[in-house]
């Protein structure tokens, strides 16, 4: 994947509103994520400087929170539900048939940079295990070929 540019400027109605503000880190953060898709490391050297919080203070806080990220995601985030019905239900398969299908692993960017692979502890959809949410949309009862199906259907969209 190519080196993205980060625009710091973006950040600008963010940090005059919130870098004075004490206990306002986590706003921050989430903002600053809510622009880029996650938390570029210029971003946080400015966010440093503005609020005068070490960067490794930030950096503590946004490792501690599993929903910050510091590396780009794909155009289509994959959750897949590792819960107990889940897992029951073979989300195990569904993760194997994801590998095999995008060539990456759980964390990981396919180099096109079209999908993401995050496995999560529970969706909150037990009735339709095994389940994935890609984005927004909630796909359930999957079986290997239901998977490559959606797979395919969203890389044709994409085009």
């Amino acid at each position: 994947m190519e080196k993205r540019t980060v625009d710091l400027s973006l950040l600008d109605g963010v940090l005059a509103e919130y870098a004075s503000v004490k206990g306002s880190l986590i706003t921050i953060l989430q903002h600053t994520q809510d622009i880029y898709g996650y938390l570029p490391k210029e971003a946080i050297e400015l966010i440093s400087e503005k609020t005068g919080i070490a960067t490794s203070e930030i950096m503590g806080v946004g490792t501690f929170y599993t929903q910050f990220r510091f590396e780009p995601v794909g155009k289509y985030l994959i959750m897949l539900c590792q819960g107990t019905a889940c897992h029951v239900n073979s989300s195990e398969l569904i993760l194997q048939t994801i590998k095999d299908e995008l060539h990456i692993e759980d964390g990981q960017t396919t180099e096109d940079g079209l999908f993401s692979l995050k496995c999560v502890a529970c969706l909150g959809c037990c009735s339709l295990s095994p389940v994935m949410m890609v984005n927004e949309d909630t796909y359930g009862s999957l079986t290997p070929e239901k998977t490559k199906k959606i797979l395919k259907e969203l890389r044709e969209a994409a085009v």
